[in-house]
């Protein structure tokens, strides 16, 4: 055989076998990303424990009782946790106190769904604390938002799903103002069709494409990374909201998601409410929308903002873990849940 009729054939050798490779690698994402666990759709019944993993729910008793209202009309039983209203500096109980009443309600298997009281900040420091077995063979519904990031986060590498929805504190609000959340809650957790059209932004990154959607709090991922609670974001469409940051905080979150690789292979982004964005002295020069977009320039995926998911009053559920289809024009994007 010649010198390069050998080169030849060990170049085609090589690419034969480097193409194969990447498609295995690519067959194994998908794999990976389409078969998270779905519990159980609610019906009526069915019981819903109320926990409080986070801040103190110090003066919240009545939004508690129409946390409990509002499951009853849907014909739904409530418990609430033993230590929810307990107090401890910034915590609503001790870490182990808190800790007890989410094991409880993971390990229930009369429990349908865990509906978290309020955000704040105290989940990361309970996540290593909880057993997930019992929960891994009969999954229910997770629900929050906000710091419950760090939850959504444990239960997405569980591969089950859950959902970014509003939490018994969002009822301080009159039900009309918030009609739309708690509607898109209701149907998240009964499963019923769930899809969102957004306004338009001359801002949007136009794209089609079809993949689960994860992420929460921007704070909150950024806070997991380097941590067994970070997530793989390979063939995910990533959604993100913020609250009560600068914009050059905002910036350096995205910034260090990029620098361990968070958007190199995932499918799409979706930008959620960015609430009260404090003023710095020294002012940024841009507004959100375009600081995001510099962040992420080099990368092709659709990017869709004006999401109405976050800290406002429109707080609609998102299913976690769950394929959508995302396509985004300038004159407005559409959000399908499949």
């Amino acid at each position: 055989m010649s010198r390069n009729l050998l080169i030849i054939c060990m170049f085609c050798v090589a690419f034969f076998f480097g193409k194969f490779e990447t498609i295995s690698q690519n067959n194994a994402i998908e794999k990976k990303v389409n078969t998270l666990k779905q519990p159980p759709y609610l019906k009526a019944g069915d019981t819903v424990a109320i926990v409080a993993p986070s801040g103190i729910l110090k003066n919240r008793i009545g939004e508690i009782n129409k946390a409990k209202a509002l499951l009853k009309s849907w014909g739904l039983h409530t418990v609430i946790g033993e230590h929810v209203f307990n107090q401890n500096h910034h915590f609503a109980g001790t870490d182990d106190e808190r800790c007890e009443d989410i094991q409880k309600a993971l390990d229930d298997i009369t429990i349908s769904a865990i509906w978290c009281a309020r955000g704040g900040y105290g989940s990361v420091r309970i996540l290593d604390k909880l057993d997930w077995s019992v929960f891994k063979e009969n999954p229910k519904w997770i629900i929050g938002y906000s710091d419950i990031t760090a939850i959504h986060n444990e239960v997405h590498n569980l591969e089950i799903q859950s959902i970014h929805g509003m939490m018994c504190t969002s009822l301080q609000d009159d039900t009309e103002t918030i009609k739309e959340t708690i509607t898109t809650f209701k149907a998240s957790l009964f499963g019923e069709d769930l899809s969102y059209t957004l306004k338009g932004s001359n801002f949007n990154k136009p794209g089609e494409v079809t993949a689960p959607i994860i992420g929460g709090n921007l704070s909150i991922l950024s806070s997991m990374l380097g941590s067994d609670s970070s997530i793989d974001t390979s063939g995910k469409i990533i959604f993100i909201e913020e609250i009560g940051e600068y914009k050059y905080h905002i910036d350096r979150m995205l910034q260090s998601l990029k620098r361990a690789g968070y958007f190199d292979h995932c499918k799409g982004l979706i930008v959620g409410d960015m609430t009260k964005v404090k003023s710095n002295t020294t002012k940024w020069g841009s507004s959100i929308e375009q600081l995001v977009l510099d962040v992420l320039s080099e990368y092709s995926f659709p990017i869709a903002f004006n999401m109405p998911a976050g800290h406002e009053k429109d707080n609609r559920a998102l299913v976690f873990g769950k394929n959508i289809d995302l396509i985004v024009k300038k004159e407005q994007s559409t959000i399908i849940f499949k």
